[in-house]
């Protein structure tokens, strides 16, 4: 693997020289010095003013302020898995149909698929709060789905070309081999090239998760109480605007942190599976 990669490396890089190198070095620990700097100054200014002190820290251990946020936390994770239950399946659906042999259902997934892909996730969170006809016509949806079905929509479009290119990474020499045992066009995607494809992504739709997480901060839109919602309105009750948004941060980068490696070490299962010798028939 290694030999590889350093082939790959000469062929697209030209290898750099004793003074490429010592530049390299150079700029290197300028931009490292600049940044501790940069850092170093941000500190102090907090420190004047007196937002480093322990008094602006102490309060978020209390059972309250812990109870408060993790009600958003739990908003969060909730709307993340609905549109992710929901999303993912959909999105199968939609690279089917647009893999498919009929000309106007492929036309008319593609063009859908390439709408909401196109589209920000704030539009649509926009487009069901205010222009929806609910109201008028006595229906009104909960503050949940006009955050979670907009993710939906979104999410849907966008993990489909992540299903499509699953579907087409698998070897064509699949599809012949059922086709020779008599296998209809549905049975071989359900039985033999679904699964695969599926084991390909999989890492993928992890990632996915992670666009989902983070897509949930919209929520502030339509006041669901997500973690940055409730961080808002801590901020509001305490004026500790900097503080709470440290920790909402921190539990965001620890969540998604969480869900990349995840995504890392199915990966890595994967290649090792592939990589794995067959047994072979005695």
């Amino acid at each position: 693997m290694s030999a590889r990669t350093d082939t790959a490396t000469a062929v697209l890089f030209d290898a750099p020289g004793p003074r490429g190198r010592r530049r390299i070095a150079i700029i290197s620990i300028l931009s490292v010095l600049v940044i501790l700097g940069i850092v170093t100054l941000a500190v102090l200014q907090l420190r004047s003013r007196g937002q480093l002190d322990v008094s602006r820290w102490v309060p978020f251990l209390q059972g309250d302020y812990i109870v408060f946020l993790g009600r958003g936390l739990v908003g969060t994770l909730t709307a993340t898995a609905v549109a992710a239950v929901f999303a993912f399946p959909l999105a199968l659906l939609l690279a089917l149909g647009r893999l498919s042999s009929v000309p106007i259902l492929s036309w008319l997934v593609t063009g859908w698929i390439e709408f909401f892909r196109a589209v920000p996730l704030l539009l649509v969170v926009y487009f069901f709060l205010l222009a929806l006809p609910g109201p008028a016509i006595g229906i009104t949806l909960p503050r949940f789905w006009m955050l979670v079905i907009p993710m939906i929509l979104v999410s849907s479009a966008t993990t489909a070309e992540v299903f499509r290119a699953g579907i087409k990474a698998v070897d064509r020499g699949q599809w012949e081999a059922a086709e020779a045992i008599g296998l209809s066009r549905k049975q071989i995607l359900r039985a033999v090239i679904l699964p695969q494809a599926i084991r390909l992504v999989l890492p993928s739709l992890v990632l996915a998760l992670v666009s989902l997480l983070k897509d949930s901060t919209l929520g502030f839109v339509v006041s669901y109480n997500e973690l940055q919602f409730q961080g808002k309105n801590l901020v509001g009750f305490t004026r500790l605007l900097l503080q709470t948004y440290v920790i909402v941060s921190v539990v965001y980068i620890v969540l998604n942190f969480l869900l990349t490696r995840l995504a890392i070490v199915l990966e890595k299962r994967m290649r090792r599976r592939a990589g794995a010798p067959r047994a072979r028939a005695v």
